[in-house]
């Protein structure tokens, strides 16, 4: 597998933003550094990043479930491509093939799995999207987690990102009421 590092981030959270303290919310990213085979090319067959996003996700979706400690609620992915590709590799990573190993190692999940992808430079951050696993209007649900790797991506590589949550936002209270808008 051409990953160059896989980080993992656990983010515990026990209070909100005013300090009102919460029950303990954990929140685990899983992160993989690959090089972008396509990166600097144009090319209309990118299967090699489908399949690339399907390993990655069995590879490192079970450990992240693990380090959460509880049981998986909400997940979410996304993907930052390096300067030298384009947006369409981050979402090859991301949507063909990534879902069904996410959804294994949450247990579920028939709730589409919310998703980000951006191009950037090295150290970059992206807003990675978490929603419910089963319930996608559980507006309680949608939040989201930041991440970055400092050295990431290089012009020639894409960052894929995974998360899970066993929580929504602390102190919800918007719910899941009907749509209006």
């Amino acid at each position: 597998m051409d990953a160059r590092k896989t980080v993992m981030i656990t983010e515990t959270i026990e209070a909100d933003g005013f300090g009102k303290a919460c029950g303990p919310i954990v929140r685990v990213a899983a992160l993989a550094v690959v090089r972008n085979p396509f990166a600097g090319k144009f090319v209309d067959d990118l299967s090699e990043l489908f399949d690339l996003g399907g390993r990655l996700g069995e590879r490192l979706m079970g450990d992240a479930v693990g380090l959460l400690g509880g049981d998986p609620v909400s997940y979410g992915k996304a993907a930052i491509v390096g300067v030298d590709g384009e947006l369409e590799h981050g979402g090859a990573m991301i949507h063909p093939k990534l879902g069904k190993p996410m959804r294994a190692a949450v247990g579920g999940g028939a709730a589409l799995i919310p998703s980000n992808a951006k191009i950037a430079g090295v150290g970059a951050a992206i807003d990675l999207p978490l929603g419910h696993k089963e319930e996608a209007w559980s507006f309680d649900h949608f939040d989201t987690m930041t991440v970055m790797v400092a050295d990431a991506p290089r012009p020639d590589e894409i960052v894929l990102c995974m998360a899970v949550a066993d929580g929504g936002r602390p102190h919800p209270r918007v719910g899941s009421g009907p749509i209006t808008d």
